[in-house]
């Protein structure tokens, strides 16, 4: 079953969402487009557990680490790479790139997450209708989230190790678990803070490691056993996990190979059925895509997820610029209906809390998703997947349709709505009240009436058709 799909489609991406006009990129300013090529995975327990995943439709992502203190971009600042010199001087002007470095190492001591509830933020985020975790357990700057016996940089050797949840990623996979989600760990590839990566006696002009490791090849290989001894403790001792989320894309064969072919193997020893992302890197380790702050211009038919910020950044800054409820349902609309899932990422604070404008959001998406989730959640693609501002998705009977009005932010409900193709047969549902509602078909055109007093917010119809 080992097929390779090109994927045209993916090398031209929509960057607009459709729902407020503003870009998904706000901000950042760089983007991570899907891989050229998709590769099926032949491990039945695999394929299985990615049919799962593919029903969860929507799953929150957190980026929260030592960068959380003082609410700057993550890891980047460390890295000096031309384009994150501007960066790193805005944040300590005038430091030396030495001190700027120990400045950020440091953060670690002032991280003391006291307000952090794991079981609060599942509640948060099960009643927002979230259905799958991606945690940050470590991201470049190498700071652990969890309690690894390989290094002391971590939350657990801190100011927060005498809290009852200093071993912050297995409280919160456990939290989550418990009310359903299926988990997924985010993890690092490269580790700036490693010092079998980047040895501190030398400089560090790239992201890459700062000596020739074919020259040294036994420190290399240091590092190697390094990053397989960091995801064994996730794969053994954080309870059961889903997707191993691998970043860092330049950490690859064959100039940076770190074994992951063993390392996948061994997790799935432990964790059978274990969706691999080593995103960007086609093959057997890429289980499913992840377009970066972007949405796939066409429907693509494999598994991918968009990873987006409902922010400005990745993690907690202190100047946000939040996008809206209509933006996060609109988005997940339109994500849902090109066959992808979506990965809404948001940043604690600090002290880890979630924000307030945060959770309104998140509240108003998941009231929706309460009443129009049959439209979303469990679906698959369907040929004829969006007319104007209206996307399809269908139930997995392949009798059942639902068409999605996304409707703008700031806009009223028409008094109609229209679209073209996927005609129905007999009764049209509107799920936002569960009634029947008006509708005519002529010349390959559908007109839906829309009765009067109903909730301003984008309408999900279900009704069948006999062109499915």
């Amino acid at each position: 079953m080992r097929t390779f799909l090109s994927l045209t489609a993916v090398t031209c991406l929509s960057l607009s969402l459709h729902a407020q006009g503003n870009f998904a990129t706000q901000g950042h300013g760089f983007v991570h487009e899907a891989s050229k090529e998709y590769e099926w995975p032949t491990d039945p327990e695999v394929l299985r557990k990615l049919d799962q995943w593919q029903d969860r439709k929507f799953g929150i992502m957190f980026h929260w680490g030592v960068y959380s203190v003082p609410g700057i971009s993550e890891s980047w600042a460390l890295c000096s790479e031309d384009r994150f010199t501007t960066r790193r001087k805005k944040i300590l002007p005038g430091a030396t790139y030495g001190d700027f470095k120990k400045w950020y190492w440091n953060l670690a001591e002032s991280f003391n997450p006291i307000k952090f509830e794991p079981s609060e933020w599942a509640d948060i985020m099960k009643d927002a209708g979230f259905k799958y975790l991606i945690f940050t357990t470590k991201h470049h700057d190498g700071f652990c989230m969890f309690d690894s016996k390989y290094t002391d940089y971590s939350i657990a050797k801190g100011p927060y190790k005498d809290s009852k949840y200093n071993n912050v990623a297995y409280h919160l996979f456990d939290a989550f678990r418990r009310q359903g989600f299926m988990i997924g760990a985010y993890f690092s590839k490269p580790d700036w803070h490693c010092e079998d990566y980047w040895d501190p006696s030398l400089s560090t002009p790239t992201r890459n490691p700062n000596y020739d490791i074919n020259k040294y090849p036994e420190k290399w290989a240091k590092y190697q056993q390094y990053t397989a001894n960091q995801i064994d403790e996730l794969m053994t001792d954080y309870g059961n996990i889903d997707i191993l989320w691998l970043d860092g894309g330049w950490v690859k064969k064959p100039k940076q190979d770190i074994k992951l072919d063993e390392i996948v193997d061994n997790a799935r020893k432990k964790q059978p059925g274990l969706i691999a992302v080593d995103r960007t890197i086609p093959g057997r380790n890429e289980n499913y895509q992840t377009p970066e702050l972007v949405i796939p211009k066409t429907q693509i038919n494999h598994p991918w997820e968009s990873a987006i910020t409902i922010s400005n950044s990745w993690g907690w800054n202190p100047k946000p610029k939040f996008k809206s409820p209509e933006w996060i349902i609109n988005t997940l609309a339109e994500i849902t209906a090109k066959g992808g899932c979506f990965a809404l990422n948001v940043g604690p604070t600090g002290e880890g809390v979630i924000e307030e404008e945060v959770l309104i959001r998140l509240k108003k998406a998941g009231e929706w998703l309460k009443k129009n989730g049959t439209a979303i959640y469990a679906t698959r693609t369907t040929p004829n997947y969006n007319s104007g501002r209206v996307w399809f998705t269908a139930n997995k009977d392949k009798k059942t349709l639902y068409a999605i009005y996304a409707l703008p932010e700031g806009e009223d409900l028409p008094s109609t709505i229209e679209w073209e193709g996927n005609e129905p047969t007999g009764k049209m549902i509107l799920l936002q009240n569960g009634k029947r509602v008006k509708y005519t078909c002529k010349d390959g055109k559908v007109t839906v009436t829309l009765p009067e007093g109903l909730k301003k917010e984008a309408l999900a119809f279900s009704f069948r058709t006999a062109r499915l």
